[in-house]
């Protein structure tokens, strides 16, 4: 089906994420009530889900500016709709289909999509990095950006975006049988950045994905990723970092949707909040359809509440249509430090300040350590130590 036909489809055994198109007529405007944006404070979306007017990213009034610097072996292009969709459909298999409808504005308004490509057989030699700078949040800019990766075909990719902006992209990752892909998504805005972002990735037969979510910056930031599997073997990961500081909005909603014989799936997400109206927001749907016998799946969502006035959403949920699974799973908690890690560390003269620092690193290093690439390692771990260096009192379980 071609991702430009506007055609509309269901998923007729569930109702998560049940509606797909390409037209955003299709979606009504949201009015806070539905499930899928009742915890989103639409009023801060600067109308991203209703009327704004977007610039595509490519075009001159565009507030946001997109450069590759890609690995030797991977090959970049710009694809405008008007000279390259027979091509590609903006996607090489033709297969994207917005979810919601900012994401389906988003895919109207763009005039262009920047295709990185990964040869058959090819192993990237380093890191690829894309550079999504917010140059001006006044104007409203959507984008569009594929990731393909051909059979047996490897590769990190890093969407590295700063700046501010009000953007509203979609990402499209394509990973094909065989092949291996890691994505890190970094939103390290300014504070008055508003983002809504979709990731939709489909994997092929014996496919790895490892897709990172790290949110530190901005004023209100949306993220989708949503798996799909194109044969059986596929082995997604999903991982997610983020820190909410007064007033900053960090919303992550997954979905993998498990539509293929004897596929895994990971999730794992941490978040930290503090100050006065920090808000963090982790929906993890999983869908085990009935056709997904032999899946394995595990999820699990976990947040630190570190003052008063900081709250965090947490919503696990599993849907299995088939009892025929190797495994499947979910955990979420959120709380504040434990008293008697700190008390660990006092006791071993560290003052309590640094003591609560030294939690908060260990919590978030165990996935930090995952990403594989030592500079930004070090630059989310700097982030993150920077967010602590503030003088807002932490909390423990031992105090109200």
């Amino acid at each position: 089906m071609s991702a430009l036909s506007g055609a509309v489809e269901t998923a007729p055994v569930s109702d998560l994420h049940a509606l797909g198109s390409t037209d955003p007529a299709d979606f009504p405007v949201p009015g806070g009530r539905e499930e899928e944006w009742r915890f989103t404070p639409l009023r801060r979306l600067r109308g991203l889900h209703s009327d704004a007017a977007l610039t595509s990213v490519y075009q001159r009034q565009s507030g946001v500016t997109v450069a590759v610097e890609p690995a030797p072996e991977i090959a970049v292009e710009t694809i405008s709709k008007t000279e390259g969709m027979e091509r590609t459909g903006l996607t090489p298999a033709g297969t994207f289909l917005p979810t919601d409808r900012v994401s389906a504005r988003a895919y109207a308004a763009v005039t262009d999509a920047t295709v990185i490509t990964v040869p058959k057989d090819t192993t990237a030699s380093q890191p690829t990095f894309v550079r999504v700078t917010g140059t001006d949040a006044s104007a409203a800019t959507a984008g569009h950006l594929v990731i393909d990766v051909q059979p047996y075909g490897r590769a990190t990719v890093v969407i590295d975006q700063r700046g501010s902006a009000t953007y509203a992209d979609n990402v499209e990752i394509h990973v094909g049988d065989g092949g291996d892909l890691v994505v890190v998504a970094l939103a390290d805005w300014a504070a008055d950045t508003v983002q809504v972002a979709h990731h939709q990735a489909t994997l092929g037969r014996d496919a790895h994905l490892t897709h990172f979510a790290v949110t530190l910056g901005g004023s209100l930031v949306r993220l989708s990723p949503s798996v799909h599997y194109a044969g059986p073997g596929g082995d997604a990961e999903l991982y997610g970092i983020c820190f909410a500081d007064a007033g900053q909005h960090l919303e992550h909603r997954l979905f993998v949707d498990h539509d293929t014989p004897n596929c895994r799936s990971r999730v794992g997400y941490k978040g930290a909040l503090r100050g006065e109206g920090a808000h963090t927001v982790w929906i993890g749907d999983v869908l085990i359809r009935p056709e997904a016998v032999g899946t394995d799946t595990y999820e699990y969502n976990r947040n630190l509440v570190l003052t008063d006035g900081a709250h965090a959403d947490s919503v696990p949920n599993l849907e299995i249509l088939t009892g025929e699974v190797v495994g499947a799973g979910h955990a979420s908690a959120s709380g504040r430090l434990d008293d008697e890690h700190t008390f660990y560390l006092m006791a071993r003269g560290i003052p309590l300040e640094e003591a609560r620092q030294l939690v908060i690193r260990g919590f978030f290093a165990e996935l930090v350590t995952k990403i594989g690439i030592s500079d930004l390692q070090d630059r989310i771990m700097a982030a993150i130590e920077a967010e602590l260096s503030t003088t807002v009192p932490l909390t423990t379980t031992g105090q109200s």
